[in-house]
């Protein structure tokens, strides 16, 4: 077995892998007691599914060298339009059965189709580069969910299906995180084993030669951004079963999070490159580390913030000096 050329195939990944163990190493020599319990880790795992889902969406657009920075209003303006559905149909304390569930998922789709569609047409036919067509549609539907709540959260709506999925299977696996890996598991398929894949990688790396090859890269990038559109909406009914309430600036750290995540997984910014087993696994570390620096009292949140910020750009630099072409030798 050629150890090397295993290596060679996902670098990213093992040596996340290997930050993952030394991180887990140094919190049992700091925090054992804190850190190593069963309630932390289901806390964790129940976590990061909400923008885990923005992530896996997200990296879709990142390979065709594009960006969704809409995906906390999308998930914002689904979970809103959900708990103010709910409202009407069913009242502040009313019943809402298996109908209410699946309304609420359609619900979701259908925010994440619209907001998806029009960032990709924004993109593929206006021509406006993805971070300003994306930009201006997470205001608008953050501005619009302002208007629709008055800037207050809701809360005062049936907590069925918030009650549903803050479970645990078994007492082991969140319900959040199995609509997570259900998610992920399609995309990962759409990715590695359909011609979307192919063509996504391909127009990612030169979107001039994906084009003279005949491709339709209109409906690629539609595709791509529709299906990023609802997979940050599903995350915002994540939130919305975490939270309890929907308010239209819930999440407002998840876009960096989100990006910092696919970058540190993999996903060149520059497009053409990504896998879904090192996106995940930088998903897991950063939910590790996040939740180790939370056990030290004497680190505030606003350190984490910074300490995200300069992970990120550290990030960039590393992908961009890992892809910047080799002078050639004398």
């Amino acid at each position: 077995m050629n150890l090397k050329k295993i290596y060679s195939k996902n670098r990213e990944m093992y040596r996340l892998l290997g930050i993952m163990v030394l991180w887990l190493i140094f919190m049992a020599f700091t925090q054992s007691k804190k850190f190593y319990t069963g309630a932390n880790f289901l806390t964790m795992a129940g976590q990061f599914p909400e923008y885990g889902l923005m992530v896996i969406g997200g990296m879709l657009c990142m390979m065709t060298g594009g960006i969704d920075l809409s995906v906390v209003g999308s998930a914002n303006m689904a979970s809103i339009l959900c708990a103010l559905t709910a409202i009407r149909l069913y009242g502040a304390e009313g019943s809402m059965g298996a109908g209410g569930y699946i309304l609420f998922f359609v619900i979701a789709v259908i925010v994440g189709l619209v907001v998806g569609t029009a960032n990709g047409l924004l993109v593929a036919r206006v021509k406006v580069p993805p971070i300003l067509a994306t930009l201006g549609i997470n205001e608008l539907l953050t501005g619009l969910s302002v208007v629709m709540t008055g800037g207050a959260a809701i809360s005062k709506f049936p907590k069925e299906f918030c009650d549903a999925f803050s479970k645990n299977i078994g007492g082991l696996l969140p319900m959040r995180v199995l609509v997570f890996l259900i998610a992920a598991v399609v995309i990962w398929f759409m990715l590695e084993r359909t011609t979307y894949g192919t063509k996504l990688r391909l127009f990612g790396t030169n979107a001039h030669v994906a084009e003279f090859s005949g491709m339709n890269t209109t409906a690629l990038i539609l595709k791509t951004y529709i299906t990023s559109g609802i997979c940050a909406s599903i995350g915002g009914l994540m939130m919305l079963s975490s939270y309890a309430s929907a308010r239209a600036d819930y999440g407002s750290d998840y876009t960096m999070k989100a990006i910092l995540i696919m970058v540190l997984g993999g996903v060149s910014p520059n497009g053409g490159k990504g896998k879904m087993s090192g996106v995940i696994t930088a998903l897991v570390l950063l939910k590790l580390i996040e939740s180790g620096i939370r056990r030290f009292r004497s680190v505030s949140d606003y350190y984490v913030t910074l300490i995200w910020g300069a992970v990120l750009l550290l990030a960039l630099v590393l992908d961009y000096l890992s892809t910047r072409p080799k002078k050639a030798k004398a």
